[in-house]
This record gives C-alpha cells, sequence and structure tokens, in this order.
C-alpha cells in the first residue's frame, strides 16, 4: 500500500509538470509575434520589455517548452501541426537574431555575450538529444535549426570569457554539452580551462556570489551537467554541498533567505523552484532522502519552467529516472529545528589581507569583488520562527515569524560617515557578538619627491586633485569608533545589545525594516513621511496576517531623519517600512523581540 501511496505522488507531481507546461506553452501562442514584416518575427514578446529576446529565460526558454509538449504523449499537444509552425518561426527568430560571431545579445545589458549564448548553448543541446533520442522523424526540420545554431556557436564559446564567477560555469556547461555532439578535444580543453581556476565555494557550501535565490542554482546544474558529461565525479562534491547548506536557508513558508546575497536578488523574495531539477537529479544519483524532500518541497513553488539550461520539463524527459524518484511530502525528512553557523572557519581576514597585494589592484571589470565571500552566516530555526545574523552585508539581523517579517536591521553613524556594515560575527557564550572597527583620519601634504616625478604636478601647472599621488599622504589624527552588537536568541524572545565606545556625540540611526504589508502600531512611533517612521519610545507592534512581532523600546536621542542617505523604505529591491531609532554615543542599548499568533 505505502509503495502505491509513493507512486502516486509521483505521478501526481509529473502530471502537474506536464499540466503547468500545457498551460504554460498555450499562454505564449498571443506573445509570439505574428508581423512576418517585423524584425522580431517569430520572437515571444517579453512581459517586461514588450520587446522578444533570444535569452535563455525569453524566447529559447519557450522554445524548450513547446518542443517537450510536442514529443510528449502525455501532453495536450502531442504531435500539433500548429505548435510545430510556431516552434519553426520561434527557432528562425533565434537564427536570425544569432550574430555572425555565433553570439547572441540578451537586450538588457551584454551584447554579443558568451555567457549569455553559453546558457542557450546548455538548453539547445538537451533538446538536441531528446529529439535524438526519441527519433521524431517530424521535426528533423527542427532539430536541423537547432544543430546549425549549436555550430555557429562553437566559435564563441571556444574563444569566449566571463563577466561573473557563475559565468565560468555556464561557459563550462556549455562547452561540455557542445562536446559531447561533435567531440571536438578543443571543446574539453576550454572547458578544462575554466575548471582549473578552481570551485569558488567554501567547506560548507556557499558560492562567491551568495545568491540563495538565482545564482547557486545557475551554478548547481551547469556544474552537475559539465560532471555527467566530461566524467568528473568529483565535481558533484560541490553540488551536494551547496544542496546541503540550503536545507538550512528556507524559510517557514517555502521562501529562500536572500537577506545577504552579492547580486539582484538581495532581500527580494525567491523560492526554491529553480533547485528542483538539481534536487531530483542528485536525489537520484545518491538515493539521498534528504534531496528528495527538498525537490518536493521545491516543486510545491513551480509556477514556471526556468530558463532553457534549467528548465523542469525538459528534465524529466530527458532523465526520466527522476519521474520514479520516491519522495514524501516534502517535510519529514528535512530540519525545522537547528541553530547552525555556516562559513564559521573560513579565513576571510587572511584572504582579504592578500587582496593588497594581487594584480588586479581591487578592479574586477563588470564583476563586484565579492569580498563577502566566506564570511560567517548564522541560521536559526525552530518551527514558524526563521532568524538570520550576517556580517559585511547592508542588514546584519533578520527575524520572520510566520508571515510577519523583520526584513533586516541596518546601523548607520555620522563617524564614517553612512551605512556600517559589521566586520566580524562570532559565537559568544549564549549569544552570538558583531563587530565594527571604523578608523577615519586625517591626510597631510605629499612629500616634494613625489610632486617633483611628474612635469604635469610641476608649478605653475593647474594642480589636478585626482592626479596627485594621494597613497603617499601621511596620516594624521586617526580616530578608532567601536560598535558591538550582541545577540542572543531564545524560545520566546531575541535580545540585541548594542553598544558604543566611550566617544562622544557620534549621531547613530539603527534601521528596523518590515515588510511593507503589514501594520505598524505604538504610542512611540511618528511618521517621517510615507513607510517612514520614528520609534521614539515603548512598544512597537508589527502585524501581518495572524502573527505578530513585538519590539522594546525605541529612542529618539537626536532629531536626524537619515544620517548620510539612510536607506530608509528599501532593503534590496523590495519596498519595505523603515522604523528609525536615533542613538547618541556613548551608548547600551538593549531590545528585545517577542512574538504571537492571534
Amino acid at each position: 500500500m505505502q509503495r502505491q501511496i509513493t507512486k502516486m505522488r509521483v505521478m501526481i507531481l509529473y502530471d502537474k509538470i506536464v499540466r503547468l507546461n500545457d498551460q504554460l506553452t498555450e499562454s505564449f501562442f498571443e506573445k509570439q509575434v505574428a508581423d512576418e514584416q517585423s524584425s522580431y518575427a517569430g520572437g515571444i514578446i517579453d512581459e517586461k520589455t514588450g520587446i522578444p529576446s533570444p535569452s535563455h529565460v525569453g524566447t529559447a526558454s519557450v522554445i524548450a517548452g513547446w518542443i517537450c509538449a510536442y514529443v510528449n504523449p502525455d501532453s495536450a499537444f502531442f504531435r500539433s501541426d500548429s505548435l510545430k509552425a510556431r516552434l519553426n518561426k520561434a527557432l528562425e527568430y533565434m537564427l536570425t537574431e544569432q550574430h555572425a560571431d555565433g553570439t547572441i545579445s540578451p537586450g538588457w545589458t551584454n551584447y554579443h555575450s558568451p555567457p549569455d549564448t553559453a546558457f542557450i548553448v546548455t538548453g539547445f543541446v538537451q533538446i538536441y538529444m531528446l529529439l535524438e533520442k526519441q527519433n521524431v522523424r517530424s521535426l528533423l526540420d527542427i532539430q536541423n535549426k537547432i544543430l546549425l545554431f549549436l555550430e555557429r556557436a562553437v566559435p564563441a564559446m571556444l574563444t569566449g570569457g566571463c563577466h561573473t564567477p557563475n559565468h565560468r560555469w555556464v561557459l563550462t556547461s556549455a562547452l561540455a554539452h557542445l562536446y559531447d555532439i561533435f567531440q571536438k578535444q578543443e571543446l574539453a580543453d576550454r572547458a578544462e580551462a575554466w575548471l582549473r581556476e578552481g570551485i569558488d565555494m567554501t567547506e560548507d557550501g556557499e558560492w562567491t556570489e551568495r545568491s540563495n535565490g538565482i545564482y547557486n542554482s545557475v551554478s548547481n546544474i551547469l556544474l552537475y551537467h559539465t560532471a555527467r558529461l566530461l566524467n568528473k565525479e568529483e565535481l558533484l562534491l560541490y553540488v551536494r554541498k551547496n544542496l546541503e547548506m540550503m536545507t538550512y536557508l528556507v524559510h517557514p513558508n517555502g521562501e529562500v533567505v536572500t537577506d545577504y546575497s552579492g547580486r539582484q536578488d538581495f532581500g527580494v523574495k525567491y523560492n526554491l523552484s529553480p533547485y528542483h531539477l538539481v534536487y531530483c537529479l542528485l536525489a537520484v544519483h545518491d538515493n539521498n532522502p534528504s534531496f528528495a524532500a527538498m525537490a518536493t518541497l521545491a516543486a510545491a513553488s513551480l509556477t514556471e519552467m526556468g530558463p532553457v539550461n534549467n528548465h523542469v520539463m525538459l528534465g524529466y524527459l530527458l532523465f526520466p529516472e527522476i519521474k520514479k524518484l520516491t519522495v514524501d511530502d516534502g517535510k519529514g525528512s528535512l530540519p525545522t529545528n537547528y541553530e547552525v553557523i555556516m562559513n564559521e572557519n573560513h579565513p576571510v581576514a587572511s584572504k582579504l589581507k592578500k587582496l593588497e597585494t594581487v594584480g588586479h589592484q581591487g578592479k574586477i571589470a563588470h564583476s563586484s569583488l565579492h569580498t563577502s565571500f566566506g564570511t560567517p552566516v548564522v541560521r536559526y530555526r525552530k518551527e514558524d520562527v526563521s532568524g538570520t545574523l550576517m556580517c559585511r552585508t547592508p542588514s546584519f539581523f533578520s527575524l520572520r515569524y510566520g508571515d510577519a517579517g523583520l526584513l533586516g536591521i541596518q546601523l548607520f553613524t555620522s563617524f564614517t560617515p553612512g551605512l556600517v556594515d559589521m566586520d566580524s560575527l562570532k559565537k559568544e557564550n549564549d549569544g552570538y557578538l558583531l563587530e565594527k572597527k571604523m578608523e577615519k583620519g586625517y591626510y597631510g601634504p605629499i612629500p616634494d619627491r613625489y610632486l617633483t616625478e611628474s612635469p604635469d604636478l610641476r608649478p605653475p601647472t593647474t594642480s589636478t586633485w585626482y592626479l596627485l599621488p594621494h597613497q603617499h599622504r601621511k596620516t594624521t589624527h586617526n580616530q578608532l569608533h567601536i560598535v558591538q552588537i550582541r545577540v542572543i536568541p531564545g524560545d520566546d524572545q531575541w535580545q540585541l545589545q548594542v553598544q558604543s565606545d566611550e566617544r562622544k556625540d557620534v549621531f547613530t540611526q539603527l534601521v528596523f525594516i518590515f515588510d511593507i504589508n503589514g501594520e505598524l502600531s505604538g504610542e512611540g512611533i511618528t511618521e517621517i513621511e510615507e513607510s517612514c517612521y520614528f520609534w521614539k519610545q515603548g512598544k512597537l507592534t508589527f502585524s501581518q496576517g495572524r502573527e505578530q512581532l513585538i519590539l522594546a523600546s525605541g529612542a529618539h536621542e537626536h532629531w536626524l531623519e537619515e544620517i548620510q542617505q539612510t536607506a530608509g523604505q528599501t532593503i534590496g529591491r523590495q519596498k519595505c517600512k523603515a522604523v528609525k531609532v536615533n542613538l547618541v554615543t556613548p551608548f547600551d542599548k538593549t531590545f528585545r523581540i517577542q512574538w504571537r499568533r492571534q
């Protein structure tokens, strides 16, 4: 009986994915440009820009869904002539958009982009292999168009470069997929060149970009395919590590923690759905019940099929073994009560010290340095209570209870001036200590010997500030200011003690950032402007749905509404409610956070 129930669950999940792909297939019909005279003929209109894009999340993704619907006997569009006609037009659009150098331009920021082309290559090779496997003669013309796109892309993959850390694994996957079809050794050699840089992951499974909402899943699925196609089983170790880490980075409602991301998902709501396919594949490969449960949890959030390189329906058809995955309800083998420190022993300080000696001098073209990589993160979960502590990020703390969300707390000071990101986070007795050491001095005149080295700097030439060798100025009157925050979790409340050193009259502001959809109340709350408040005294209650967070207590020791452009009503790209507590040093202020369900 239990085996029958399990089989039913598997089939229900597969059926759900087929139905969803059918719904999406039909929904894109009206978005396909039918005007044969249009330069976008055959492309799928992007709902944000109003213009088609050949990108992996644009027309290429739609092509994957349509082909899956056409070849799948379980689809309502199986062998549909009208769908085949649409596919031909969509692929003609893709070939038209492909540049002479084999690349595409997605249309938002990258042009003639090898990485954006590489995303498509991975997906198109998988489509090609699916058609080869099924031997659908009626789609031979479609298959030939896909093959033509891939042949054209080979030179760009052999010579193309990256912008960001994850782009390396995007390109590596594309090269591995092309090698699988064309068996050209130079493709495998180029993939090896990227892999020789080493995998950018901490011992606990964190990728450089710390992007739990977007780029973790990109690197995971593409490194999985690279391992599979190049026979590099050792690469799966890294995929496993991140997937294991992610079991501790899910809120009770299924959203993933994005509070410390180094990319555009920072502070934005994302769910687990992009991880569904890679969890399925590793669950089967490793016979891992925890990964199977995470796959099920991720499936609960599926509303789209994903990009062409991580397309759920394509994955189910190309790797049918995952349809037989033994799963539970997605909860039984997943942790819901834990307190863990990730990256506790990663040598961040020593690596940052080495940054002073590398040749690029702290500048990487078109990419962040990602210097927060490997810094500690504390994750706490007790059923519906979900807390996160972090350093070297714009916010150092967040706490959720059910629907009620304290999305972040930010610290601003007039000393630096501006936003303070905490330097360190470590375990201390029954809680955690975050610390920030700020230094600020003044700078003396440049010694004559450095001024006479350049004729551009000799009088009577006009002195140009940005041409002066400022690195040779001697620091004077250097000042140090230290702020510490002690956080103590508890079963019924959290305690945050914010403490400064003895320096006088440093204006400080703590900004508590709440979900825009909740309600604030409290006698000490006064509105500064829409969605922005002072919290001058007493308790504050934030209500959302049936849940409440109760905080005590506010303060208003100075009148400044903001300090050096306080972030205020946003965290990342998300609109929020900002509540400001004003302090003047020296201070030793304790906040308590409790929760309840109405």
